[in-house]
């Protein structure tokens, strides 16, 4: 692949992909014209779909599953475990058998901030916009503007019916 990529043999790489130098792939998968900036993870059994940009310092962990047309900024964490623990009750560290992964998924076309923090389970619908720095902790729905720890709506885009162009609208 190139000096300063860790990218296994087992990662699907869809056709025109960017990587950025020191990054860490495996088993995981990644659509076409996807581009992945410089210290991004992705784990196993993630799916990155097609034209998205996943920004610079992301973790993206097994489970996340990240549609079309999706921005990912700098620094975004997301978590796939509700209880994590480092070791068992009886003792000894845990293994993979020791704990359940659970799934997060990012409908087309939404953008998530910077340095925001993502729990497992959630959805960000279509179009949503979740703001720099937000810990998203329930689902967001499709065209919302969500902000803060824990991430709150802020106000709703309205899809314009004949243009793909977005307009803000008050709460309701």
């Amino acid at each position: 692949m190139g000096e300063y990529l860790a990218v296994s043999a087992d990662v699907r790489l869809g056709e025109g992909v960017k990587l950025a130098h020191f990054i860490n792939l495996y088993g995981c998968e990644i659509g076409d014209r996807t581009k992945i900036g410089a210290f991004v993870e992705i784990q196993k059994n993630a799916r990155i779909g097609n034209d998205c940009k996943i920004s610079s310092h992301t973790f993206i962990c097994e489970g996340v599953v990240v549609e079309d047309n999706v921005f990912i900024g700098h620094n975004v964490t997301f978590i796939n475990d509700l209880y994590p623990r480092a070791t068992n009750p009886g003792g000894g560290l845990q293994s993979e058998a020791d704990w359940e992964c659970v799934p997060t998924l990012i409908r087309e076309g939404a953008s998530i901030g910077s340095s925001t923090t993502l729990l497992c389970g959630v959805t960000v619908g279509e179009h949503a916009m979740v703001g720099a720095g937000s810990v998203v902790t329930k689902d967001v729905p499709p065209y919302a503007i969500v902000a803060g720890n824990p991430a709150r709506l802020i106000r709703r885009l309205e899809r314009a019916a004949t243009q793909e162009v977005y307009h803000e609208s008050p709460l309701s």
